[in-house]
């Protein structure tokens, strides 16, 4: 790429040839403020407040939208552009609701944030707030339209990043708003609840559903047993809402925490990553070498992706693996194999997962199979920004806390366990097990640095036992079309199929980029998650699922063997084309 001369604020920086002004200013580290702009999404302009001045030119330009050129001298900072976008944001406050201390996003809002770097103290215009009905029909996602300011990044995520099309402007001038197209409410939308529109929202206007205050009555409740399990993402995001840097491990930190708050016992999702890979790469194995007609295998931890598949690709449900998510796994074992071992009455386990992702709360409820075990499984699921609110609730000194570990007989985790939480991860915990089911030897390099990265569709080709395996592995939902749409013209044409085993996640950088992360995720913020991943990996005992000696246990105690008759009651599931739109 070329290389430009341009001059900011007299300062002459030499930078790529057509990037924005914007991302030029922040790569010299100078501060352009702006709404609107996200770095995930194409700049929209739309909030007016990085207006900068350009030489010899008399209109006032947004860096956003203006690509850098050889010679360009702008000017960022100056009394009259303080002043207009001063002027911007009075505008904005005067249609926004005053109710900065209840809301969601207090003291982590990029309106309120702005207000308060450019000391706005009155609004000299008539306050015209909007009065529009939240809109709580699903169980993951609240949209509050009378918080949007219109900034367009919900609907470039939904439609652009993530290709599901559930939200779309609506009317027209001071009119317009956010919401599903043809005015209907969420959860008749085609939303697969992902909650990326959350995570990019920059106010208060799209949220998850809050659901600690019912932690915390259970919590209270004597006849309640708490059980908790946290996600693989969960400890290298956790940290930032306390002000470590992202993808610091907090693990045992987080188990501390949860004991503190009054769970019972704390479990680690990261074994039920493993007991996944032991029944997923068996479902691999088989079809490799008996069903070769029921290829590619599609991965299913993902509850976003699952719904999109229902949704948009009922066709290819007969290659999805049956193989239940993680989190379903530890909650079925929970209210059944551990109930037995401790003599706890499974009526009186209230079990909560911390999630980085807002469809699992959605997931813990989809069908009758996540009632496996006589009960609902999983009661209740919290995102990662939620317990960061009750730690704090709490008085917990979380920075100060000493590590603990996680309890018996669902806590202990591999290497490959914890990267589920990043693209690629589950391909390749998949490999290292399938390759020592198929061959009965362990790999001598378990890392398998193919499926690594954030590019948005990764490819690979292995040779295993004498078998050829193509993978891929895709992430953002909007690639994901991509990938099944090869599948479908090879098996159209009745040609060789391009991939043997596909691997989905619904979110950029795979659950380190869940929706309900901490906010602010970029991609700088997800590498730096992604590398804790890995990190945990790398220190891991055993880095194998079939390793994991807790595994081994569960199997021989209570499961028998991989797709077992009780391992398909508890730990499988199925799968139903369902409307993009509800009737």
């Amino acid at each position: 790429m070329s290389l430009v001369n341009i001059k900011i604020d007299g300062k002459q920086i030499q930078v790529e040839e057509g990037i924005s002004l914007l991302q030029a200013a922040r790569k010299a580290q100078l501060k352009i403020p702006a709404l609107c702009y996200h770095p995930d999404l194409p700049a929209w302009a739309a909030c007016g407040i990085c207006v900068v001045k350009v030489e010899k030119s008399p209109k006032m330009m947004r860096a956003c939208s203006l690509p850098v050129s050889e010679g360009l001298s702008v000017v960022t900072n100056d009394p009259e552009l303080v002043e207009v976008r001063r002027s911007v944001l009075q505008l904005i406050l005067a249609s926004h609701p005053q109710e900065c201390l209840t809301c969601m996003r207090n003291q982590n809002c990029e309106l309120q944030r702005l207000s308060a770097e450019f000391g706005i103290r009155d609004i000299p215009f008539e306050m015209r707030p909007k009065k529009l009905p939240k809109d709580e029909s699903t169980t993951s996602i609240v949209l509050d339209p009378s918080k949007c300011v219109l900034c367009g990044r919900c609907v470039s995520v939904c439609q652009g990043m993530q290709n599901v099309w559930a939200l779309e402007f609506l009317s027209r001038g001071d009119q317009t708003r956010i919401a599903p197209a043809g005015d209907i409410q969420l959860d008749d939308s085609p939303c697969i609840k992902c909650g990326q529109c959350s995570a990019h929202c920059p106010v208060g206007a799209i949220y998850e559903k809050d659901e600690t205050a019912r932690v915390w009555s259970n919590l209270m409740d004597p006849t309640k047993s708490c059980i908790v399990q946290i996600a693989p993402a969960v400890r290298v995001a956790l940290g930032e809402a306390f002000g470590l840097e992202p993808g610091t491990l907090t693990t045992g930190k987080i188990y501390t925490a949860l004991k503190m708050l009054g769970f019972k016992a704390v479990f680690d999702t990261n074994f039920g990553a493993d007991l996944t890979i032991m029944e997923e790469g068996s479902e691999l194995v088989e079809r490799l070498t008996k069903h070769p007609e029921k290829l590619p295998l599609i991965t299913t931890c993902c509850p976003a992706w699952v719904d999109y598949l229902e949704k948009y690709y009922p066709e290819m449900i007969p290659h999805f693996s049956t193989a239940k998510s993680p989190q379903a796994m530890v909650g079925a074992l929970t209210k059944t194999y551990y109930a037995q071992k401790v003599g706890l009455d499974p009526a009186s386990i209230f079990h909560v997962s911390v999630m980085p992702c807002t469809a699992k709360k959605f997931e813990v409820q989809r069908d009758q199979t996540m009632h496996s075990s006589g009960f609902q499984d999983i009661d209740c699921s919290i995102t990662t920004r939620e317990l960061a609110r009750m730690i704090k609730q709490a008085g917990i000194d979380f920075l100060n806390l000493p590590d603990s570990p996680a309890d018996d007989p669902l806590g202990e985790y591999t290497g490959a366990g914890t990267i589920f939480g990043v693209t690629g991860g589950v391909m390749e915990a998949a490999i290292r097990t399938a390759h020592y089911l198929l061959t009965n030897q362990e790999m001598g390099d378990v890392n398998f640095t193919p499926v690594r990265g954030i590019e948005g569709i990764k490819e690979a080709t292995l040779q295993v036992a004498g078998k050829t395996l193509k993978i891929a592995v895709a992430h953002q939902m909007g690639n994901i079309q991509t990938v099944l749409e090869r599948v479908k013209a090879a098996q159209a044409r009745g040609e060789e199929l391009p991939y043997h085993f596909i691997e989905v996640m619904a979110c950029r950088g795979g659950c380190v980029g869940g929706g309900g992360q901490p906010y602010g995720a970029t991609d700088e913020i997800r590498l730096q998650r992604t590398q804790g991943i890995y990190k945990d990996d790398s220190i891991s005992k055993e880095r194998c699922s079939h390793k994991n000696p807790s595994i081994q246990k569960v199997y021989r105690e209570f499961l028998g063997h991989p797709l077992s008759e009780k391992s398909h009651h508890l730990l499988h599931t199925h799968y139903v084309p369902r409307p993009l739109y509800r009737k």
